[in-house]
């Protein structure tokens, strides 16, 4: 294996959808941009999951088009130019329903892998 490709070895692939309520969820802290979205769901799921900018920033667009996020130019803390996301109501709304889902289909993969749990 090429050491280019070295980084990609242990990548692991979301679910359809599941960036979108991960990117809801970060925000749910408060406004951030970009950068800022990606570091935090970096750091919140111990470096397993690291967002690309060609993942992320469609994410992103697609989450404002359904009005789910809205967004606004802004300064960071290295004084520079960025465009910083927050959720909307109807992405609060959007989120909780990710969540239920999330957690349903949770609990049947938990259950068919578990095999203590036999019916």
């Amino acid at each position: 294996m090429t050491p280019a490709r070295q980084p990609y070895r242990n990548r692991i692939e979301l679910f359809q959808g599941t960036l979108d309520m991960l990117i809801l969820q970060t925000l749910q802290r408060g406004p951030m941009h970009g950068y800022g979205i990606a570091q935090a769901l970096r750091v919140r799921s111990a470096e397993i999951l690291q967002v690309e900018t060609g993942s992320l920033y469609p994410a992103l667009h697609r989450l404002e088009r359904r009005g789910w996020v809205a967004s606004e130019w802004g300064q960071t803390e290295q004084n520079q130019r960025a465009k910083f996301y927050r959720m909307t109501a109807a992405g609060r709304r959007q989120l909780a329903q990710e969540r239920a889902k999330w957690e349903t289909m949770t609990t049947a993969i938990a259950g068919i892998l578990d095999p203590a749990v036999e019916s």
